[in-house]
């Protein structure tokens, strides 16, 4: 049986997933998204069977579960940060606390305090992140590699949302900015994490056991990173 607009559901269940349901006519397919509060969404074009849209969900089942647990991970409660003396921003691990100093200057850590030029903010805040962790996160990844046999083509460090990491067909692992707030030991951890996926693509037995195999009680560190991605400061999605 075909549904339209005014009969599908705009709530639908599908085991224990909610998919709040749309419809748009320039839709040919269904678009299915994790928000970033971790609802899930469904776009359907105007004419589709509930029998299908749920068969679609079924089969897309891992994907949900996985995007929504890296929504949970990052998490959504952040603190509030200022731009000014005093206010600690983390780095590997430790609060460093801001000097505000004459405009145009670079982000730069010195003497145990981060200088950041009067007016700045978190633009210039992210960009330092960035530069140092492409030098750091380089050093870093390069011993794991070798003792995984993973075939790594480069690393970038860049804004992903609401992912530690991500890696390309070419071998190239993505690594979030927001990484270099965290301890080193847990930055191994997502490391080790991307590496494994050069080798399988999905979260499969088989891929955990590389991740063990790497990095013996892996699960200690998987769960201190969900408990302190919460605390990290991210400006916003798309930095």
């Amino acid at each position: 049986m075909l549904v339209t607009v005014n009969t599908f559901p705009r709530v639908l269940r599908v085991g224990d997933l909610e998919i709040a349901v749309s419809v748009s006519d320039r839709r040919t397919t269904v678009r299915l998204t994790v928000e970033r509060d971790a609802s899930v969404t469904a776009v359907a074009p105007p004419q589709i069977s509930r029998s299908e849209l749920i068969k679609m969900v079924e089969a897309k089942r891992s994907w949900l579960y996985g995007k929504l647990a890296e929504r949970r991970e990052l998490g959504e409660s952040r603190p509030a940060r200022e731009y000014v003396d005093g206010e600690g921003f983390p780095y590997l691990g430790r609060s460093y606390r801001l000097r505000i100093v004459e405009p145009g200057k670079e982000v730069r850590l010195i003497r145990g305090r981060l200088e950041l030029g009067q007016g700045d903010g978190a633009r210039e805040l992210v960009r330092w992140y960035r530069r140092v962790g492409e030098t750091w996160l380089g050093r870093r990844i390069e011993p794991w590699a070798s003792r995984m046999g993973a075939k790594m083509s480069g690393l970038r460090v860049q804004p992903l949302g609401y992912r530690w990491g991500s890696c390309s067909r070419d071998g190239r692992v993505n690594i979030h900015w927001a990484t270099m707030q965290l301890p080193p030991t847990l930055i191994d951890y997502v490391l080790v994490h991307e590496l494994a996926h050069l080798q399988r693509g999905n979260h499969s037995k088989d891929f955990w056991r590389l991740v063990e195999r790497a990095m013996p009680g892996y699960e200690d560190r998987r769960e201190r990173l969900r408990r302190l991605g919460p605390d990290l400061w991210l400006p916003d999605e798309g930095q």
